[in-house]
């Protein structure tokens, strides 16, 4: 049996949990101030990708299931009309986001400030409906997941928090589309959940004189094609011959993995939403071009190490002939 939350039964807890304060309750009776959002490394082989979000649940701590379902619980996203069946009938209880609409520090809210029972739960499950797309010129194309949802590890929520998690969803790991098989594929490889007050952001530039030294594309009139792709990796100082492009066999595989745009002035720059706390390795490649369910050749032509700060700080990287 799962426990659907309404609005109603939101304000009755909240009552409750008032009255129950009065009789003197401890800290850790106190509720958890709970917040999900998305956001996205974005992919350029695509103008749009169309989530269908319809529900998240938070699994174990003890009970049963806490659902809560778009446009119906008290502190979901609205329901909107973008999600569409194979009639063309809005499918109910639905947000449809451009998740290309939400890249590096930007997100869209599913969740916010729900009051749930703190503690630990062993999963979260972010379900999908019928209707995601990805739109490639005036193509849209139907968007799959894998049982249609998303599942996360285990969080802790604290007694008396105010507790935000993201689903970062880097499309250029996630985002498939297989030879011989009709539509995309999103796969659970490059969707990450994080805690927003152990992350960070990276907003970086490279520098035009190393673009030109290395043969890459400068200035193109089209200012959505990328010029070069920035890939992540967990620990600072690694060996470049040991970095591996997307569905590649090196020892370390991305972390994140960014393109680097021209802003039709003078600047090259990239961001990295939503990273781990921590110690980074970050290469460059003039190849922009990476299959992440094949061994590409990618040429790295440098590593610039980066650490990142949590409480979503921003850490500024310049990749020049200094590195």
């Amino acid at each position: 049996m799962k426990h659907i939350y309404s609005l109603r039964h939101i304000l009755v807890g909240s009552a409750l949990l008032s009255l129950a304060a009065c009789g003197g309750s401890s800290e850790d009776d106190q509720p958890t101030q709970f917040s999900l959002s998305v956001s996205d490394a974005p992919v350029d082989s695509a103008d749009a990708v169309i989530a269908c979000f319809s529900a998240v649940e938070l699994v174990g701590n003890g009970g049963e299931p806490l659902t809560f379902l778009v446009g119906e619980s008290g502190n979901t996203v609205a329901a909107n009309d973008v999600c569409k069946d194979g009639d063309g009938d809005v499918v109910p209880n639905t947000f449809g986001v451009d998740l290309m609409s939400y890249t590096g520090s930007d997100s869209a809210a599913l969740i916010s400030g729900a009051e749930v029972q703190a503690g630990t739960y062993g999963q979260l499950r972010l379900i999908m409906a019928q209707g995601s797309y990805v739109q490639v010129g005036e193509e849209q194309i139907p968007l799959s997941v894998p049982s249609n949802e998303l599942k996360f590890d285990s969080l802790t929520l604290d007694a008396g928090g105010n507790v935000a998690y993201t689903v970062e969803f880097d499309l250029r790991q996630a985002l498939v589309n297989p030879v011989g098989q009709a539509g995309y594929f999103l796969k659970p490889r490059g969707v990450r959940l994080v805690n927003n007050l152990e992350v960070g952001h990276i907003e970086g530039t490279v520098a035009e004189a190393l673009l030109i030294q290395n043969s890459c594309t400068v200035a193109p009139g089209d200012v959505t094609e990328p010029v070069a792709a920035v890939y992540l990796y967990q620990g600072s100082d690694l060996d470049i011959s040991t970095l591996a492009d997307v569905g590649g066999s090196e020892t370390n595989e991305p972390y994140a993995v960014a393109a680097v745009y021209f802003d039709g002035v003078s600047v090259y720059d990239f961001s990295i939403g939503y990273v781990a706390v921590g110690d980074y390795t970050a290469a460059w490649s003039c190849q922009t071009e990476d299959d992440p369910e094949a061994n590409d050749d990618i040429t790295f032509n440098g590593t610039v190490n980066v650490n990142v700060d949590g409480e979503e700080a921003v850490t500024d990287v310049t990749i020049s002939e200094a590195n």
